[in-house]
């Protein structure tokens, strides 16, 4: 396949990337997913980290206030990276391997954010 008619993540990524804070509340982190029409975050931390839509869901089904919840409290950290140079494929088969649906893009600095739902509409 040729390399130049190959998608890679630089194409497809959001950004710039979405970020909170960790001593955030998962609330602020839903508020903030709504109104941008994003699943996922990345935490600005020593450690970065990432809360997605799922870590949301699983503070009210646990019955946990979400006002209350602090979003470092249920943050996934550290977190698998990929850079803009990567291809769709690639990032593909790390989703698979790792079972998760968002990547952070780093280049020096986190530029950007792919998720499961780019990767399967550019591949499709």
């Amino acid at each position: 396949m040729n390399t130049e008619t190959r998608t890679r993540v630089e194409d497809i990524m959001s950004s710039p990337v979405a970020t909170i804070s960790k001593t955030a509340t998962v609330r602020e982190a839903a508020t903030q997913m709504r109104e941008k029409g994003i699943s996922s975050l990345l935490v600005t931390a020593t450690e970065a980290g990432i809360v997605t839509s799922t870590d949301v869901l699983d503070v009210v089904a646990d019955g946990r206030d979400p006002g209350e919840v602090l979003v470092g409290d249920v943050m996934t950290a550290p977190v698998e990276t990929v850079t803009p140079d990567l291809f769709m494929e690639e990032v593909a088969a790390m989703m698979t391997s790792f079972g998760i649906k968002h990547l952070p893009v780093v280049d020096d600095d986190y530029v950007g954010m792919v998720s499961s739902t780019d990767v399967a509409a550019q591949l499709s």
